[in-house]
């Protein structure tokens, strides 16, 4: 069995490959700085799509595989989001020239809101009190639109290194990971246990929760225009962005669309909308728990936090990628003060478990079984679905090995082969 070298030493006698590697490493991060969001995306497309990948290469293979998973990403996700962004966008561009150029009838909505709810509004009042934020808000939405367009061959550059990734991670995932593993000065069983946390986050913010939001939007916006209500794909998106927050969800959409109808006398309408949308919302109760489960570090803090946060920092997928940010972080610090603790000679003590055990995920099935924070592996073998993990045809050693692949093999990881 062989072992690393004391860091600190190899260090010291190696300050100019440090040096320069260090080097490498900060102009590479500022090369994907600018397409590190449409990088991200590819990543995700990856782990999604890597169980069709493995499933793939039993007939074909694996660069035919890739080429026709990437054809289908294309037109199955990438192609469709685009087009129904397009038209969220527009509608909201319809609503902001609406309300800017007055072609509203304040006079018809003041009548109705004081015969249905019993009190006078003054609208236009309301407005000149309000109109130079309202003015600068919507001078706002204009600019970004317009900058929106002007952006475009960006976007689309950006797409195709989504593509690209897209990919290479489906073609040589397996290698990237191994390749990976071997640089980072971590131990074996550290990053096994560190990989298969990671995954049980994957699943639960990039499918389980987008599936859930997805499910619930659809049926929200399926639901609006059976009732004829205006700019349903705005507002369906607006729901989908909704349904991924905790304890808000469609209920942030349907209430004011229904408050909207009874302003309007549309009595029955808005009671069906009110009752159909209880219902959706209802369905959180049990698509999510179905799909999620619960893990040690994704709870309703890190959820909020990571969406908006990622947002600001990674732009559209964040929405995706920062509660997975943050989940990692309180994985690698629960890790981090196990080890330290077990190197200090003190008995480990793991996190405070969940208020439910974390579910284990598998590429093909999902839900899969239950582990103890804390324990390497969860106590189990865990399928991992992320590029390049070990769920099919990559075998790992046992938690006990704590070997180095050999010089001679080093070459045959290499990425680039």
């Amino acid at each position: 069995m062989s072992s690393r070298p004391d860091l600190s030493e190899w260090l010291s006698d190696r300050a100019g490959l440090v040096v320069l590697t260090l080097v490498s490493v900060l102009l590479a991060a500022l090369i994907m700085l600018p397409y590190l969001q449409y990088v991200l995306l590819g990543v995700i497309l990856a782990y999604v799509l890597v169980p069709a990948q493995r499933r793939l290469e039993r007939y074909v293979r694996s660069m035919t595989a890739a080429l026709v998973l990437v054809v289908v990403a294309i037109l199955t996700i990438l192609l469709p989001v685009l087009y129904v962004l397009a038209i969220a966008l527009g509608q909201a561009l319809d609503i902001a020239m609406a309300v800017q150029d007055g072609s509203l009838n304040a006079e018809e909505v003041e009548r109705r809101i004081e015969s249905e709810l019993g009190y006078p509004v003054d609208l236009e009042e309301t407005y000149a009190t309000y109109q130079e934020p309202i003015a600068s808000g919507l001078q706002e939405v204009a600019t970004g639109a317009l900058e929106f367009v002007g952006e475009v061959p960006s976007i689309l550059i950006g797409l195709m290194v989504t593509v690209f990734v897209l990919f290479a991670l489906l073609r040589d995932g397996d290698r990237l990971v191994q390749w990976l593993r071997y640089v980072l000065p971590v131990q074996d069983h550290v990053q096994r246990e560190l990989l298969n946390e990671l995954d049980q986050l994957m699943w639960a913010s990039v499918v389980g929760n987008v599936v859930v939001a997805m499910i619930q939007a659809v049926l929200l916006g399926a639901g609006l225009m059976v009732l004829d209500v205006p700019a349903v794909v705005l507002l369906t998106v607006a729901a989908f962005v909704a349904a991924l927050l905790p304890l808000v969800g469609v209920f942030a959409v349907w209430l004011p669309i229904s408050l909207y109808l009874l302003v309007l006398g549309e009595t029955l309408p808005a009671a069906v909308l009110v009752a159909y949308g209880s219902l959706v919302s209802a369905s959180d109760t049990y698509l999510r728990p179905a799909l999620i489960g619960r893990t040690s570090a994704f709870n309703s803090a890190i959820v909020v936090v990571g969406i908006f946060g990622g947002l600001v920092v990674f732009g559209a997928v964040g929405l995706f990628i920062g509660p997975v940010v943050l989940g990692g972080a309180k994985i690698t610090l629960d890790l981090f003060a196990r080890e330290w603790a077990i190197a200090e000679g003190n008995p480990a003590v793991g996190p405070l478990p969940a208020a439910d055990p974390a579910a284990e995920t598998a590429s093909e099935t999902g839900i899969t079984g239950e582990s103890t924070p804390g324990e390497p592996n969860g106590g189990g073998s865990t399928a991992s679905s992320a590029p390049g993990s070990n769920g099919e045809g990559v075998s790992e050693p046992t938690p006990g090995d704590e070997s180095e692949p050999d010089g001679d093999d080093s070459s045959d990881d290499d990425p680039a082969h």
